[in-house]
């Protein structure tokens, strides 16, 4: 993922593989620029397998899709369910519901998941790429587009510590919101939770420690092999322990958020709370975040967004990803959970929000934006 607009500079990192870019059909969007409605329409195509002009409009109330002699408007999950029935791969609003949770659960809650199942995206991915690199030892390198040893090691820290900024955001989104509403319904109840936090933040930090010393040794060096097997044995550690952590919220201590019965008020409420916490996710991380959704939960993440109190925060977070378009390691056709790396195969798979993998070109040539070269593999 990368800025889409302006002077591309692009390095033989942000070259997408010639076999997967397709020429796609084209659509046309109309609606004013600003509109959280527009916004979250351009945020849909994204995933699609189209070519899209989006061309600015005043004169519209509401945004209008034209395919071929098709003009589709109305409401979002109106527009939504015409694009699965005409692009079905992949499908936006096939929410993955699951459990004992279903569209009546409280947002906070679906906030929540949605964040565990990003976190751990990110967490298997980062997993991966320390064991390739404990794996080589410094001696052969993977994707030339990674550099020497010493820059992927830079490309690694810079993708553990985005990782780790939104972990700590969650964790303390959790603390200063969502277990205080419990607190106050019986005391005591995130008492576990809060201990998990605390035993796991040491190791967290400690890894952030540990990449730090392996960038200044020489690849060459013996402390070096040892220190890489280190890394990728706690980062195995770490995600286990987030694993086991997330699945015990949310069978332990999510479910009893329906027995708090939140009016819709007190929701909306609830959730200015968590993004005044999680303001780094929601700005300068959105899009790191946004990377570990599959595409109905992404869609499912900004729908509850649009429900923020303040109308003017919702199309600067949604501005983020359509001007600086997400293309990630799922639009490769890549499930990070059951790929591991061979050899020296295309590293970009595993390492998308680590190094900068662009979005799609933008022709400015013409009145609006016109979105090319999305990035497809049959899914997407």
């Amino acid at each position: 993922m990368g800025n889409c607009l302006g002077l591309s500079r692009k390095s033989t990192s942000e070259i997408a593989p010639a076999d997967v870019i397709k020429k796609h059909p084209a659509v046309k969007l109309y609606g004013h620029p600003n509109s959280i409605t527009t916004y979250y329409i351009r945020c849909a195509l994204l995933y699609k397998p189209v070519t899209v002009n989006f061309i600015p409009s005043n004169t519209h109330q509401s945004p209008v899709l034209h395919y071929k002699s098709d003009f589709v408007t109305g409401a979002v999950d109106e527009v939504l369910r015409y694009l699965d029935v005409k692009f079905p791969h992949p499908e936006l609003l096939t929410g993955s519901i699951g459990g004992w949770y279903d569209e009546t659960t409280p947002f906070v809650v679906w906030l929540v998941i949605l964040q565990h199942r990003s976190m751990m995206w990110h967490l298997e991915r980062m997993e991966r790429w320390a064991e390739d690199l404990a794996a080589r030892g410094g001696k052969a390198r993977g994707d030339p587009a990674m550099g020497t040893p010493r820059m992927e090691v830079r490309k690694f820290a810079r993708g553990y510590s985005q990782l780790l900024e939104l972990m700590l955001e969650h964790a303390q989104m959790e603390e200063r919101v969502v277990f205080q509403i419990l607190e106050k319904a019986d005391r005591g109840l995130s008492k576990a939770a809060n201990e998990e936090h605390a035993r796991d933040l040491p190791m967290m930090n400690g890894i952030k420690e540990d990449i730090k010393s392996i960038g200044v040794l020489d690849s060459g060096h013996p402390a070096y092999q040892e220190s890489l097997c280190n890394l990728s044995t706690r980062f195995k550690t770490l995600k286990e322990h987030s694993k086991k952590h997330f699945e015990e919220e949310e069978k332990n201590l999510l479910p009893l958020m329906e027995a708090a019965e939140l009016s819709k008020a007190q929701q909306d409420k609830v959730l200015d709370q968590c993004l005044d916490v999680m303001q780094g996710t929601h700005s300068h991380l959105f899009r790191f975040f946004m990377e570990g959704l599959l595409p109905p939960d992404a869609m499912h993440y900004l729908d509850m967004l649009s429900r923020c109190s303040d109308q003017n925060r919702v199309p600067s977070m949604l501005r983020l990803i359509v001007d600086k378009a997400i293309i990630t390691a799922w639009h490769f056709g890549v499930s990070i959970g059951n790929n591991k790396p061979k050899g020296n195969e295309d590293f970009r798979k595993y390492h998308a929000s680590a190094i900068n993998v662009p979005g799609p070109e933008v022709d400015r040539g013409s009145n609006g934006y016109n979105i090319q070269g999305v990035l497809s593999d049959g899914r997407c």
